[in-house]
């Protein structure tokens, strides 16, 4: 195990996910009137409830964007072995304030258990830079489709178990139920056990991916903002950070409101939901682990995201002309859907990884992040305003108007170099 450093990154990413999956059952809990669970005031008005929750959503990816550059600069100082042990065990940390904050209806204490999580789970950054380190050009787009599987497995298994664990009584495929003592928190405390698992699995069986560490005079705290600021200022950054800032806005915005729509044009309840979420998570992970590097043997990494964002715009737009009367095409969509935004995720990510200079593929990964981040807080931020209208479906057209710009972005801005444009027999010889 200790010869490669795959499986340790694999469920840090996988259990990074699996927490995110796992709200998506449990927030609505805290707005549902009747509900034990609920942590607003009870003159609250129900889409003030997703004004709120659109806040703590909101902190999650705001601390990201501050911690990840920090993270990425230690990384490359240190080495990536500490510092993911460190923010692992502080995500460990986070979910048991979250616990707490669930079961005694503290709502600051959620906002801060969120915080922590955040800015320790920048940690992404780091297992992606430990992805670059070990990587060729002839397998780094399949491992970073290693890492997007895990993100889809993470994304399957996530909302089920939050929903399975938050209820008395449940069962799981028939074989047990659930006690009846467990409820909203019981997911937190089973994720805390499980990212103080992993803290121990990445102690004894990492291997430290930094051959060559950066030499630095003090890490700069202040270096999300700058370093957002120099790379759109890089030429070698510049134009994919700006289709991901557009990518990921547009990604929030589906994301964050694809429930709804669900519910209020299709009927959807929350098993059907659920299983849906699961379904597309399934196809995301078999593009990431599949698709993906089957397609980087054939097409670089640059040649792929020309036409994927396009693809994933136009996905974005089937689920909104969907007439719901007919909603086995939801289904339909589900495979090109995941196949187009698998494609990008996973090709965004080599492309900044070998775009980077040598000795600064950590701080190129916190910097990517911390641009994710920046769209997911602005769109998390104005969904639950867009949304007030619940039958609203327009944050389905800002999704698919935002990644079709990134596209055209990509598309007439992005110049390749000269070792963009090898393909990958000539890059292996």
């Amino acid at each position: 195990m200790r010869r490669s450093p795959l499986l340790a990154i694999f469920t840090t990413v996988f259990i990074n996910m699996l927490g995110i999956g796992i709200l998506i059952p449990i927030l609505p809990l805290l707005i549902s009137q009747g509900s034990p669970f609920r942590v607003t005031p009870q003159n609250w008005s129900f889409t003030q409830g997703l004004v709120m929750l659109g806040s703590l959503y909101a902190v999650y990816p705001l601390c990201i964007f501050v911690a990840a550059p920090i993270l990425g600069q230690f990384s490359d100082r240190l080495g990536r072995r500490p510092i993911l042990a460190m923010s692992i065990f502080g995500t460990s940390c986070g979910y048991v304030l979250f616990a707490i904050g669930i079961s005694t209806a503290n709502i600051p204490l959620l906002f801060l258990a969120r915080a922590l999580d955040g800015i320790t789970g920048g940690n992404t950054a780091i297992a992606q830079a430990a992805i670059g380190d070990i990587s060729t050009n002839e397998n780094r787009a399949k491992n970073f489709g290693l890492v997007g599987a895990a993100f889809g497995l993470g994304f399957i298994f996530g909302p089920y178990i939050g929903g399975r664990l938050s209820a008395p009584g449940a069962s799981f495929y028939g074989l047990f139920h659930t006690p009846s003592w467990f409820g909203a928190a019981t997911p937190f405390w089973f994720m805390a056990l499980l990212a103080l698992a992993n803290c121990l699995v990445m102690l004894s069986t990492f291997p430290e991916t930094l051959k060559v560490k950066t030499e630095r005079s003090r890490v700069k705290m202040t270096q999300a903002f700058s370093n957002v600021l120099n790379g759109f200022r890089s030429d070698r950054l510049r134009v994919v950070l700006m289709s991901a800032f557009l990518f990921y806005l547009g990604f929030t915005f589906f994301t964050t409101f694809f429930g709804v729509y669900l519910r209020n044009n299709f009927d959807f309840n929350s098993a059907t939901t659920g299983d849906y979420f699961a379904l597309i998570g399934l196809f995301i992970a078999f593009t990431q682990a599949v698709v993906v590097g089957r397609a980087a043997k054939k097409l670089s990494d640059f040649k792929v995201l020309r036409f994927s964002f396009f693809g994933t715009s136009v996905m974005m737009m089937a689920y909104f002309l969907t007439p719901s009367s007919m909603p086995i095409y939801l289904y339909i969509v589900i495979p090109f859907f995941t196949v187009f935004s698998g494609l990008t995720m996973a090709n965004m990510s080599s492309l900044i990884s070998r775009s980077a200079e040598i000795g600064k593929q950590g701080e190129a990964m916190g910097i990517y992040s911390s641009v994710q981040s920046l769209a997911q807080v602005l769109a998390s931020i104005l969904v639950g305003h867009i949304t007030r209208g619940i039958t609203s479906n327009s944050p389905l057209i800002v999704s698919a108007v935002c990644i079709g710009l990134a596209g055209l972005v990509f598309f007439t801005m992005f110049r390749p170099s000269k070792e963009h444009q090898l393909s990958t027999v000539e890059r292996s010889t």
